[in-house]
This record gives structure tokens, C-alpha cells and sequence, in this order.
């Protein structure tokens, strides 16, 4: 949930998401103010300008006033076509005095709007209208250099003022995308997370649901109560993985910050049920748990929430691969050495037990999956077979 942005009415327009363009922009609260400052500023230039025509013929002096008026109000216009209005009246300063005003808004707005590429060469032709100006109507106390040289500067300051509003305008936009693009990788990251969640926790499931199916399907002739339990073990595991699969689905809801899911995250306290659960969906497992579990030196959950994921994905791809062999699941480590974890199976011990269950699918991602878990809590992982034929799954987890 984005939180509301303060004082909007103190952000020009193209900081609140308008864009910039040939195209007239929907003026905010801010630009107004400016728009108006900018109006009244061009007025006060020309105001002061008039005692310099003074002594013009009447005609001229006409002239002048009226385009002089017509400058400031085009001023106006200043975001629509910023370049058009800065060349007209840069033309127009050459030969005019009342136009001086609304040139030098106009100058600001190309280089506060327009790349250095556009405004740089805007600026330069206003330097050069200078020349025929100064020669008309030279200073008497600087002469015709020194009044082109303070015109000059005078420009120079007004477009170096103007880069500096864009470039604060660009860091802001900058800085925006960025934290965009942060986002982005956060809800991407995010959605990586669910979805390891997700294939940890129902494939274990499933694959138990799987089992206990494969038996009622190939043991049609079995006791009432062997079956009666099958059925209640799948109606369980069934259950269980809907409560999981909420649980998961449930993250990505939008809920107060200080909510916590209603079941906690397991543990490597819950290795014993996990291996008991295997063990009545007829795998073999022998658990080897040397990892102090008092409230004092237990691991930390998130720790503990990582070991328990790659021996429960281990458990699924013992029953995916290898169905009625024996399973070994050795867990140690104490802090500052880390966790280690490492579970081996033998190839089947017996065929006909494939024929038992449908074969479960899988996407292949499990084990990338779970490297990928242990390489973002810092750990490893790695698998292989070895001479004997027996696959072992290690990993190692760090523990400060």
C-alpha cells in the first residue's frame, strides 16, 4: 500500500507523475504560483525598462508598449512552447526594450524544461540578439563592450539557475525510478519466495496423498480397516495440504503489518512428525538429530525453517525416485559451526514397489529450488551419487 505524498501542492507538475512534451500540461497548485511570480516579474522588468524609451519617437514608442504587453502575456504560454517563445523574443530584444522581461522568463523556462542540446543553443542566439541591442542603445557609463558583457552575464546566471532546477528535477526522477525499480525486485523476490514455499510444502503432500492412493489402487483386496486407514490418511494429508496452500495463498493478500499466520512456520522441532508422517506412508527413515533444542541454544527460526525445507524436499524426491528404499536423515551442528543436513537412499530395494503408485510429476525445479534457499541464507548445497549407488543430498546452513 503506497502511503499519500504530503504537500502536493509544493511539487510542479512533472513531479507528480504529468508528463512533459509539446503537448499543454495540466498545471499543479505550485505551477501556478510560479507561472503568476514569473507574469509579474516580466511586468516589473518592462515597467522598469519604459524611462529608457523615453525620449523615442511616439510611434516607436507604441510599438513597443504594445509588444512589450503582448510579450508578458505570452508568458503564459511559457510551458506550452518554452523554444518558440525564447527565440521570438530573443529576436525581438535586439531591436526592443519592453520584450526584455518576458526574454529572460523565456530563457529560464527552455533551460529548466529542455535538454542542454536544445537550451544551449536557445541561450546562445539570446547572447547574440545582445550585439545589435548594445550598439542601439549602449550604457554611457560601461560603453558598448561592457553593457554586452553584463547582459551576457546576466544571461548566463539566469541559465545556469535554470540547469540547476532541472537537475534537481531529474535526480528526483532519478531517484524515483530507482526506488520503482527496488520495488519491483522486492515484489519479484517476493513472489520467488511464495513460490519455493509452495513447491516445498505441497509436493510433500502430495506425493504422501500419492502413495496411500497408488496402495488402495493396486490392493483392492485389502483388509476393511488397512484400507479405512488408507482413506484416513489421504483424507488427512488432503486436508492438511489445503490448510498449507491457504496459508501460503494468504501472503499475498494485504493484511496489517503486525498480522502473523495462525499456524507457526515449522521448525526442526517438527523433524520428528515429518519423519513420522513418512514412515506411515511406508517409507523407511531413520532420523539422526544432534542439534541442541533447549529454549537457550535452540537455532533460530529462520534457520530451523531452512533445515527442516531440505529434509522434507528430500523426503519428496526419496519417494518420487526411489519408493521402498530405506532413508537416512543425519541433522547436527551447534552455533558458530552451522547446520549441516545431509540425507541418503539407496535405489529401490524392490520394483514391484514402483508399480504400487502412479508415477508423481514434478517441475525439476526442487533441488535449484532449495540451492537457491541455502545460497540466500548463506549456506550451500550440493548433491551426487555415489559409487554404491546411493544418492546424498548435503547442505550446509550457517549459524552464528
Amino acid at each position: 500500500m503506497t502511503s499519500r505524498m504530503e504537500y502536493r501542492w509544493l511539487l510542479p507538475s512533472v513531479l507528480l507523475g504529468e508528463s512533459e512534451g509539446d503537448r499543454p500540461v495540466r498545471r499543479s497548485t505550485r505551477d501556478w504560483i510560479v507561472d503568476t511570480c514569473m507574469f509579474l516579474a516580466a511586468c516589473g522588468v518592462t515597467l522598469l525598462s519604459a524611462p529608457d524609451i523615453a525620449g523615442e519617437a511616439r510611434g516607436y514608442i507604441v510599438v513597443e508598449q504594445v509588444l512589450g504587453a503582448l510579450s508578458c502575456a505570452a508568458v503564459w504560454l511559457r510551458r506550452r512552447r518554452p523554444v518558440t517563445l525564447a527565440l521570438v523574443t530573443s529576436l525581438l530584444t535586439s531591436v526592443l526594450t519592453l520584450v526584455g522581461g518576458a526574454s529572460v522568463v523565456a530563457l529560464f523556462t527552455v533551460a529548466v524544461h529542455r535538454p542542454f542540446k536544445i537550451a544551449g543553443p536557445v541561450v546562445a542566439f539570446g547572447i547574440l540578439t545582445a550585439i545589435p541591442y548594445v550598439h542601439l542603445r549602449p550604457d554611457p557609463l560601461l560603453g558598448v563592450w561592457g553593457s554586452f558583457l553584463l547582459m551576457t552575464t546576466l544571461i548566463l546566471m539566469i541559465f545556469a539557475w535554470g540547469i540547476v532546477v532541472r537537475a534537481r528535477r531529474q535526480l528526483v526522477l532519478s531517484l524515483r525510478a530507482r526506488s520503482s525499480i527496488a520495488a519491483e525486485e522486492a515484489r519479484r523476490l517476493e513472489r520467488e519466495r511464495i513460490a519455493r514455499e509452495m513447491h516445498d510444502v505441497l509436493a510433500h503432500r502430495i506425493s504422501i496423498l500419492s502413495l496411500h492412493a497408488g496402495a488402495l489402487e493396486y490392493s483392492p483386496g485389502a483388509p476393511p480397516e488397512q484400507i479405512r486407514r488408507a482413506a484416513s490418511a489421504i483424507r488427512a494429508s488432503a486436508h492438511q495440504a489445503l490448510q498449507d496452500l491457504r496459508e501460503v495463498i494468504g501472503v499475498l493478500r494485504q493484511v496489517p503489518d503486525d498480522a502473523r499466520p495462525e499456524r507457526p512456520q515449522a521448525t526442526l522441532a517438527d523433524l520428528a512428525p515429518l519423519v513420522e508422517e513418512s514412515r506411515q506412508a511406508g517409507t523407511e527413515v531413520a532420523l539422526e538429530l544432534a542439534v541442541p533444542m533447549s529454549d537457550e541454544a535452540a537455532p533460530p527460526e529462520v534457520l530451523g525453517r531452512n533445515a527442516y525445507r531440505v529434509v522434507q524436499e528430500a523426503l519428496t524426491n526419496a519417494r518420487k525416485h526411489a519408493p521402498g528404499a530405506p532413508v537416512t536423515v543425519r541433522v547436527s551442528g551447534a552455533p558458530g559451526e552451522g547446520v549441516t543436513v545431509e540425507v541418503s537412499n539407496p535405489a529401490p530395494v524392490a520394483a514391484h514397489r514402483r508399480s504400487m503408485i502412479s508415477e508423481i510429476p514434478g517441475t525439476g525445479t526442487g533441488l535449484i529450488g532449495l540451492a537457491e534457499r541455502a545460497e540466500l541464507a548463506g549456506g550451500r548445497l550440493d548433491h551426487h551419487r555415489t559409487p554404491g549407488g546411493v544418492f546424498v543430498l548435503h547442505a550446509w546452513l550457517p549459524w552464528p
